[in-house]
């Protein structure tokens, strides 16, 4: 069945772009996704972006293109749907690469969770569903190399190809359980949301909520981090690649006095033969600085604490009803809205909501009654 699908067009050229767009500007709807390079490389960026329409597959090569923003007026485009599955990580790669804006989008991965399949990858939903057959393995690929391999290509097709069946299949089951009000919502606000993306890098911080770690050896910790950074940088590589974060744990927790005590950490022969000295001397480093500050966490109220853990509890028990997770009963920003800002009434409540009005049709007097607030119908 893969065999017998036509080539996709490699867009890689100004008049290929103009082509493409021409098509997709005059399509209700277009099939989206993206590949990057984030293990290998350290900086990553999108390498890769993948269209779909009823009548071809695209691949379009940023690294070869100048000028992405010809791109910008289809994302925007309210009276074009995009379909992505697993939306949230693509636009916020085209958001950090090209400063896209986004309208009208339907994450097949989000519509599943939403209807409380307990697998969402797209290789297990399109071989229920369709009985496609995808090869993964590709999914780790360098997508920066050039030429890219045919099964490469071929996988990179076959991420959108599909994707209209897939959504329709799901946007019907969404309509028969009474669901496609909360995903539709949600696709709202994925549009609507920053990026929150950390650039490869920004290191040490990560450790900084370890309890096991005392202020000196998250101290030591930091060195290390601030080393590795620059070294993985020079390398264009992740800084996983260069050191693993357990290793600098162990680093810090037991520091060695000299390169033959490297290996008992986890460092490899080669590793303490290229960086054995300075990684000793950013541990002394480490020993020897000013100590670090922990960011603290801010202190809420124990009555919005209360709150937080009453709508918690009230999400998570009707999520095992409903079997879906408990976000898809209130997405994570509530949380805070409604236990810092706790409303008086179903008004409050539909004010603070606003952005929400199928879940608070379907779910305004629990969340009242889950707050102990004592409304009026």
């Amino acid at each position: 069945m893969l065999d017998a699908l036509p080539s996709p067009v490699w867009v890689h050229t100004k008049q290929s772009l103009h082509n493409m767009i021409e098509d997709i500007a005059a399509q209700p709807r277009v099939a989206v996704d993206t590949e990057s390079n984030s293990l290998h490389a350290f900086r990553e960026q999108v390498c890769l972006l993948q269209f779909s329409t009823p009548k071809a597959d695209y691949l379009v090569d940023p690294l070869a293109l100048t000028d992405m923003s010809l791109l910008a007026p289809i994302f925007s485009n309210p009276n074009i749907e995009k379909v992505f599955h697993a939306a949230e990580y693509d636009l916020i790669c085209l958001r950090r690469d090209f400063g896209f804006s986004f309208a009208n989008i339907f994450d097949t991965m989000h519509a599943a969770r939403v209807l409380g399949y307990p697998a969402v990858g797209l290789d297990k939903l399109l071989g229920d569903k369709f009985d496609i057959k995808m090869d993964k393995k590709h999914q780790k690929a360098n997508w920066a190399a050039r030429p890219l391999p045919k099964e490469q290509i071929q996988y990179a097709m076959l991420d959108t190809h599909y994707l209209f069946d897939l959504r329709d299949a799901l946007e019907k089951e969404l309509i028969e359980k009474e669901r496609l009000g909360f995903a539709l919502e949600d696709f709202k606000r994925a549009c609507a949301e920053e990026s929150k993306m950390r650039v490869n890098g920004a290191s040490w911080e990560r450790f900084s909520g370890r309890k096991d770690l005392s202020l000196r050896e998250l101290t030591v910790v930091a060195q290390l981090c601030k080393w590795r950074d620059k070294e993985a940088e020079r390398l264009n590589r992740p800084p996983y690649k260069v050191v693993m974060d357990d290793v600098f744990i162990a680093l810090a927790k037991n520091p060695p006095e000299k390169k033959v005590d490297l290996s008992a950490a986890g460092l490899s022969e080669k590793q303490i033969r290229l960086w054995g000295d300075v990684i000793l001397g950013a541990i002394k480093h480490g020993s020897e600085s000013p100590l670090v500050v922990r960011k603290q966490a801010e202190r809420k109220q124990d009555a919005v604490l209360r709150r937080l853990e009453k709508i918690k509890a009230w999400r998570k028990n009707l999520g095992l009803e409903m079997k879906v997770e408990s976000d898809i009963i209130l997405p994570k920003p509530y949380l805070s809205l409604l236990s810092e800002n706790p409303p008086k009434n179903l008004e409050d409540l539909s004010l603070l909501m606003k952005d929400s009005p199928a879940r608070f049709e379907k779910f305004g007097e629990q969340i009242l009654k889950a707050l102990g607030v004592k409304h009026a119908n």
